[in-house]
């Protein structure tokens, strides 16, 4: 893959996309998970970073190496055991570690085994997902201070990282931002 802007896609509110989802990008994240070509993800870990590295824009205050933690949102064990790996977690471990940021696999936990997102709209979106994910337990040590990024392939209306940060937030963790592949 070539690519030649290296600043990020954009951001809206709390969430930085890397990429538009559109053309190589579209076509990787759905070879990835629809036709499991796994090794897709090495290439797309390697564009992010490229881009991350070189964007002030996520290299402020907010995230910082060594202080940050990146957390894939989480698939149901079902959907996760059908496709036989998570995405978010996939390419979420390969980045954090390329970007010096600590990753926790299972700060989240979903609970419910839900439709897909794919093909519903907004409102269907947040039914969808309304009450899936809870706090892992074994991390309440963890420091509510510290820099927490949401890591998903893709922000479509928001849902998702919109329902993971309110389990987060009201956990009292204040720092929660959320970072995808692609808008």
């Amino acid at each position: 893959m070539c690519y030649s802007k290296v600043t990020p896609y954009g951001r809206n509110g709390d969430n930085y996309s890397v990429f538009k989802y559109q053309g190589v990008i579209r076509k990787a994240i759905i070879s990835l998970k629809y036709k499991f070509a796994t090794d897709i993800a090495d290439e797309l870990v390697d564009a992010c970073t490229v881009r991350l590295a070189n964007s002030q824009q996520l290299m402020t205050n907010e995230i910082q190496p060594g202080y940050s933690y990146l957390v894939p949102i989480p698939l149901h064990r079902h959907r996760e055991n059908w496709r036989g790996f998570n995405q978010a977690e996939l390419i979420g471990q390969k980045l954090a570690k390329a970007m010096k940021w600590k990753f926790i696999l299972d700060l989240l936990i979903r609970n419910k085994n839900t439709i897909p997102q794919v093909g519903l709209k907004g409102l269907s979106r947040r039914h969808n997902l309304s009450g899936v994910f809870s706090l892992n337990s074994i991390y309440n040590l963890l420091p509510i201070t510290c820099n927490l990024l949401l890591f998903d392939d893709v922000y479509t209306t928001g849902s998702t990282i919109n329902e993971a940060r309110k389990v987060l937030r009201d956990a009292g963790f204040k720092n929660v931002i959320s970072l995808t592949i692609a808008r």
